[in-house]
């Protein structure tokens, strides 16, 4: 299957929210309702409503971490903290 680059986005989020609203909605509706007789009709009426929130969600929350995420500064040297708690423990 051969589909344009440009759609990967697109092609990703519905994947996650098909996904994960499917696995959420299921474990949710089984711990709240149980498991009977109208389990199915309720769970795909939940995952259905679901799905278009996670969709969205999925869509756009990626873009808005990824820029909160440029933003933040990683290091790999200890923060202060570990160091004095490091020398501390090499003094006993």
């Amino acid at each position: 299957m051969n589909i344009n680059v440009k759609y990967s986005n697109i092609i990703y989020a519905f994947l996650m929210a098909f996904c994960m609203s499917f696995f959420i909605s299921f474990i949710l509706v089984s711990i709240n309702r149980g498991y009977d007789h109208g389990f199915l009709s309720t769970w795909l009426k939940t995952w259905s409503q679901a799905f278009i929130c996670a969709f969205f969600g999925a869509y756009f929350f990626p873009r808005v971490i990824q820029q909160i995420m440029r933003r933040i500064s990683f290091v790999e040297k200890p923060l202060m903290i570990e160091i004095d708690s490091l020398v501390r423990e090499e003094d006993n």
